[in-house]
């Protein structure tokens, strides 16, 4: 089916709401796509606020530095969760109406996490926010859905933008409220954020029409299906894999080398400092015109070697918070330009199973995700920094060897399905 009878069909069934714009240079207007970043920022923000808080929750409940990480990747294995059996929804059910319930939920759970006693009650609410604020992952394809086949890539890398830098973001915002105001007051405000998100987008969003009338467990198993049929889907999924484990291991270990005895930061210095890698957000939008311009295969390969050499430096320059400052924009940059061409490359696989593809896509690396925090952490207890450092930089380069085997036949699927 063509990219037209698609949009036609949605159009035939779309009421209320804003339209596309087809005199602007996009055919999206542009308080749309800010819209659709901030919400897309705020929500994915909440796999992230616990990060700088860990040193701080372990005191409080009286858990081990191990053990606090844990949140960590139960946040992250709860956005698995809703990827693989939530975001297909997506294609299923009526977008609008998907976003509000989802984000609802979200804000009671982060009202729970706000007033836990316990560690398990905490950890129970994490899982759940987390599988919930795939609401991210929903909108993503909306935008892709609504931008004309040209102008894709700088409209998904606009959103991105947002939602990365709500991930980058996150940390700050989370230590300096918390120091201000207590680590509570970081999920209650949270829960008040999504409200008004949730609020905003039911008003701003037209009613998206399914794009597939069949039963959720066909919907599941078609999702399964796409990656027989697809090799270019689980090939940039584990790319980003590889790419989000070092990611996640690096910043959830820096701040136990930034608090320890070399830096003494503060959870306030903590958060100053993870503004530094939101400078790396900065590359999205410029990603989104490599990949409208084909070349998303050659700059995936030079991402993996950035990153291999952005912990090299955070390795040997351990001492120096220049050369961690300098490994963390570099190590953004490179995770977000594989990111951005990743999708790119799945949106225009199959009009019709955007949220589908989008959901394997970000289930496979957010896994991957979840591994680099737990590995990240056993490293840092093992050897330290040297030993973050050393995986940090090992997986980048088993990418890149992986990436030397990719068929020009796979390389084509880059090019949009029309």
């Amino acid at each position: 089916m063509s990219k037209s009878s698609v949009l036609h069909r949605s159009a035939r069934h779309t009421t209320g709401g804003a339209k596309p714009n087809p005199g602007s240079s996009t055919g999206v207007p542009g308080w749309l796509v800010a819209l659709l970043a901030v919400a897309s920022g705020a929500t994915v923000a909440n796999l992230y606020y616990a990060q700088p808080l860990l040193s701080s929750l372990r005191d409080v409940f009286h858990v081990s530095t191990s053990t606090a990480g844990i949140l960590i990747t139960l946040t992250q294995v709860g956005y698995v969760i809703g990827m693989l059996f939530l975001v297909p929804l997506g294609d299923r059910l009526e977008k609008r109406n998907l976003i509000t319930i989802l984000m609802t939920i979200t804000t009671v759970a982060l009202v729970m996490a706000g007033f836990a006693t316990t560690f398990p009650v905490l950890l129970a609410a994490s899982l759940i926010s987390g599988a919930t604020s795939v609401v991210a992952q929903i909108v993503v394809p909306v935008a892709a859905s609504l931008a004309p086949d040209h102008a894709r890539g700088r409209i998904v890398g606009r959103v991105m933008s947002g939602l990365l830098t709500g991930i980058l973001l996150s940390r700050t915002v989370s230590a300096l409220v918390s120091d201000a105001a207590g680590w509570r007051v970081v999920y209650l405000g949270s829960a008040v954020l999504m409200a008004v998100v949730a609020v905003a987008l039911r008003f701003a969003l037209p009613q998206h029409a399914p794009t597939t009338t069949e039963p959720y467990h066909h919907v599941l198993r078609s999702t399964a299906a796409l990656v027989r049929k697809h090799p270019a889907l689980l090939r940039r999924g584990l790319y980003q894999a590889a790419m989000f484990a070092v990611f996640s291991a690096f910043w959830t270990t820096v701040s136990y080398l930034l608090t320890g005895p070399g830096f003494h930061y503060s959870a306030v210095g903590m958060g100053i400092f993870a503004l530094v890698g939101a400078a790396g957000a900065l590359i999205a939008p410029v990603a989104g015109h490599w990949a409208d311009r084909k070349w998303g295969r050659p700059m995936t390969g030079a991402s993996f070697v950035v990153a291999a050499g952005a912990f090299a430096l955070a390795g040997f320059g351990q001492h120096s918070i220049v050369a961690i400052a300098i490994a963390a924009i570099l190590i953004d940059m490179a995770v977000q330009t594989t990111l951005i061409v990743g999708q790119h490359t799945i949106y225009g696989l199959d009009p019709d199973a955007r949220a589908r593809l989008n959901s394997v896509f970000i289930a496979t690396f957010f896994l991957g995700g979840a591994l680099g925090s737990e590995v990240g952490s056993l490293a840092h207890k093992a050897a330290g920094w040297g030993g973050v450092s050393l995986f940090g930089a090992a997986m980048p380069l088993l990418a890149l060897l992986y990436w030397l085997t990719e068929r020009r036949s796979t390389a084509r699927e880059d090019t949009p399905a029309k």
